[in-house]
Order: structure tokens, then C-alpha cells, then sequence
């Protein structure tokens, strides 16, 4: 993979009924959520998802893998790739998978939390968030 310095990153939670969205970069390795889209078992509105990440100049995008806890894959992991090589043809973007074992329960944990601070407006997005930053901590 090239050097993503100074690099924008989008990164998403999977769900069917919900997506999370956040952004980041890769100096501040810092992460804000920008969205959680409605979906229909696990399908979003595609022109909503392009219209949401226009204003961002990202460069990469990552979506969450949920793996079960030992490690391998589920029907839930089948279709966030799903999505994922979808995200890739509908947006053009290049898609990294990031395992998520545990976001979404450490996204209710900290979501009041990170609410005041306005670093996301849903759970969906917080795990979006958390997503990226293991991502991010993962690359350095």
C-alpha cells in the first residue's frame, strides 16, 4: 500500500438496518462521525452515501469485518464485504476491511461520552470512528 500521510480516510460500521459514517486523517489520526445512513438489509440508498461523502477528499475507505470471536467469518462478515466491493464500484474508492470484533459494544459504552464531545451524533457512527482509529493505530 502507498505512504498515506496527510491522507483522508472514510470508514464505515456496517449494519442492515444502519451504516455508520465517519471521517479521519492520518496526521491527527483522529476520527469524527459524518453519518449514520438508513439501510434495507444492509443496503443503503447509494445516491445519499455519495452525496455524504462528496465534501470529504478521502483517499481510502475502511469498513468494519465483524468476525466472530475466534476469528473467522459469518454471514454478517459476507456481506459487509459485500458492501464493501459495492462501496468500491458505486464510489470508486479503495476499500480496506478492519476486523470490528467489539466495536459496537465499546461504541454503547462510550457513546454518551463521546456525544458530549461531539465526536458523533449515533452509536452507528461511533463505531464508525472506533473503526478507523484501531484501523489507524494498526498502520503506525
Amino acid at each position: 500500500m502507498p505512504t498515506l500521510a496527510g491522507h483522508y480516510l472514510i470508514s464505515f460500521d456496517f449494519g442492515l438496518r444502519h451504516i455508520g459514517v465517519a471521517v479521519g486523517q492520518t496526521v491527527t489520526t483522529s476520527a469524527r462521525g459524518i453519518g449514520t445512513l438508513a439501510a434495507r438489509n444492509g443496503k443503503p440508498d447509494w445516491h445519499v452515501l455519495k452525496r455524504l461523502i462528496s465534501g470529504y477528499p478521502a483517499t481510502l475507505a475502511i469498513v468494519g469485518l465483524p468476525l466472530n470471536m475466534d476469528g473467522t467469518t459469518s454471514p454478517m462478515s459476507q456481506r459487509a464485504s459485500a458492501f464493501a466491493k459495492a462501496l468500491t464500484a458505486r464510489c470508486h474508492l479503495t476499500v480496506e476491511l478492519h476486523d470490528e470484533r467489539l466495536t459496537s459494544k465499546a461504541a454503547r459504552d462510550e457513546f454518551e461520552e463521546a456525544k458530549s464531545l461531539g465526536i458523533a451524533a449515533t452509536e452507528h457512527e461511533l463505531a464508525a470512528c472506533l473503526i478507523l482509529k484501531s484501523w489507524l493505530e494498526e498502520q503506525a
